[in-house]
């Protein structure tokens, strides 16, 4: 009975997001001046997106004060693909996402038309082109998420984080709002080559086990380090202990 259930869901799902899918996808070919109405609807493509795989996405807030700041730089692990989808559907924001991800089929077109900052992560120059973008949006009231390991590098956290985030705050003097992910069935969702985007959906939509956890902690005020190394070197510190107690 709980399989049967859980088929009726996914089926429900699929057609739900399907019928969202088809209106953001052509109304991300029209030309708009300023904001584009597909940058409103991208949480609702989003979370449509998300119940279709069947993902079952926990918040976990682990912050002291009672609400998060208005303005925020959020901040992730990157282990799999689903977050590209999952930080959007639970958060305000603008992601920066790699250069490729604008050739991606549908998605790629509703990501432009929503405002996703693209960055080719081989070139130093669209590095630091990116870093501007991001600070001007920020800025202009936007909130950003980003992924400091440089891409998916694994269920576990990689060695190291790139400066950029930080770099922005200090520019702007916006929090870092750090988001650690734990997938409960790593092996599902994690991404790791071969596996294209098909792939993962495939493996994602047949996880032993859906859930998908997402803690939100303290946010890191600029204010508080005496550089971005500084406050890269802190975040860091607290992914590696994060890192130890949801996946050791």
């Amino acid at each position: 009975m709980l399989v049967l259930l859980r088929l009726i869901r996914k089926i429900i799902g699929w057609v739900d997001f399907l019928a969202v899918c088809l209106v953001v996808y052509l109304l991300a070919w029209l030309p708009w001046p300023g904001k584009h109405p597909v940058a409103r609807l991208f949480p609702v493509w989003c979370r449509a997106f998300a119940r279709a795989l069947d993902v079952d996405i926990r918040v976990h807030q682990k912050h002291r004060r009672q609400h998060l700041p208005k303005r925020y730089i959020l901040i992730a692990n990157h282990p799999s693909a689903f977050e590209d989808i999952g930080i959007p559907a639970v958060f305000d924001v603008v992601s920066v996402a790699k250069l490729q991800v604008k050739d991606w089929f549908i998605a790629g077109r509703i990501a432009r038309a929503a405002g996703t900052l693209f960055v080719d992560r081989d070139n130093p120059e669209s590095r630091k082109q990116v870093i501007d973008e991001m600070a001007q949006a920020v800025s202009g009231g936007q909130n950003i998420a980003l992924y400091p390991e440089g891409g998916c590098k694994g269920r576990r956290l990689h060695s190291e984080f790139k400066t950029g985030a930080f770099e922005v705050s200090f520019r702007t003097g916006i929090p870092i709002l750090p988001v650690f992910l734990h997938y409960e069935a790593q092996d599902d969702f994690e991404w790791q080559p071969p596996y294209t985007l098909p792939d993962k959906i495939r493996h994602i939509m047949t996880a032993a086990n859906n859930r998908a956890n997402y803690y939100v902690y303290e946010p890191l005020d600029p204010k508080d380090y005496v550089d971005r190394y500084a406050m890269k070197a802190a975040a860091f510190a607290l992914y590696t202990r994060w890192n130890a107690q949801y996946l050791e």
